[in-house]
């Protein structure tokens, strides 16, 4: 090998070390790039937000924000308690809901199905995660709302005089628009996100060990429950956190659904309100710190959503230590 050669390969040597240093400099950019985006994001929010922030804003459930004075006994008053309660219900309605029979979906197309009607249905899924919100609205408010109040009437007689379940199903509202479906639309929206992902997640399973499974003599529901559902749970919770994620922010099919009414009950059967419904429904006609108790809900619904993810992480995490602990 002559000097020239060398000189060559060292020059090829020196361009792919600064090609990697620079690609390595490119990717992690990118992975603080999102962290500076969600800091700025909470850092205006929250700075903005500033002149609404008070005790009440977090414990009150009382939301008067149009006064003609702005003093004495009439100063308004911006809680949040109520948003954030129907928030939380009608999400928590949602996954209780979507996520068996999300699961079911999957497990059924990936272990179950045959290939056509299993290319049929994920089209069908496919298509329904592309209907628009406000479509899943308009549906829930004149065909849901209407059909599920003899529903919601039997349960109440069925269970009214049940401790506990009778503060769950109380008299339900004539018109249908309640806690319990606003939670039913949301969890339709959110099966087409959950169903998706898990499929993936179940068709990363090893085939290895679902014919270790059937080798040793088990059952369909063994090998899915021993080979199928471990391996996966890390992608499955992953997949819930997304959909309730979906059912957390979305606006205009609670706003319609959901009854508009600022209580805290216990009865699944009544209306309330939620935090991104509030937003977008006096976000028009607000000012100045009224514009600021909004925005101070849209900070309370960015915190909790963080928060959700933060927990759905420790949880896969001590899930995979406990798993190899147990394959070891």
């Amino acid at each position: 090998m002559t000097v020239v050669d060398k000189s060559a390969q060292l020059t090829r040597k020196d361009r792919g070390r600064h090609a990697d240093r620079f690609f390595w400099a490119l990717c992690v950019s990118a992975g603080f790039a999102v962290l500076v985006i969600l800091a700025l994001i909470l850092i205006t929010m929250v700075k903005q937000a500033y002149p609404a922030f008070s005790a009440d804003f977090f414990t009150s459930s009382s939301w008067i924000p149009n006064d003609p004075d702005g003093d004495g006994p009439g100063k308004p008053v911006y809680g949040t308690l109520a948003f954030l309660y129907g928030t939380l219900i009608v999400s928590a309605i949602a996954v209780i809901v979507a996520v068996p029979v999300s699961i079911g979906i999957a497990l059924f197309l990936t272990e179950l199905a045959p290939r056509r009607i299993r290319s049929a249905i994920v089209t069908l899924i496919d298509l329904l995660a592309a209907v628009p919100s406000v479509v899943f609205g308009l549906w829930g408010i004149l065909v849901v709302a209407p059909a599920v109040v003899p529903v919601y009437q039997w349960l109440h007689d069925v269970l009214g005089g049940i401790p506990v379940l009778g503060s769950l199903f109380g008299e339900p509202r004539s018109s249908g628009r309640t806690f319990m479906t606003a939670g039913l639309i949301l969890a339709i929206m959110i099966v087409p996100i959950i169903t998706s992902i898990a499929r993936e997640v179940f068709a990363t399973v090893p085939d290895s060990d679902k014919h270790a499974a059937w080798a040793l003599g088990a059952t369909r529901w063994e090998m899915i429950k021993g080979a199928v559902l471990p391996h996966s749970f890390g992608g499955v919770v992953g997949a819930v956190i997304l959909g309730l994620g979906r059912a957390m922010g979305e606006t205009i099919a609670v706003a319609l659904v959901i009854g508009s009414s600022v209580q805290i009950t216990a009865n699944l059967f009544e209306s309330g309100y939620a935090l991104p419904a509030i937003i977008v429904d006096q976000w028009g006609e607000s000012t100045g710190e009224f514009t600021a108790a909004l925005i101070g809900m849209g900070v309370v619904l960015f915190v909790i959503t963080v928060l959700v993810n933060l927990v759905a992480r420790f949880v896969v995490r001590r899930a995979e230590i406990r798993m190899r602990g147990a394959s070891a």
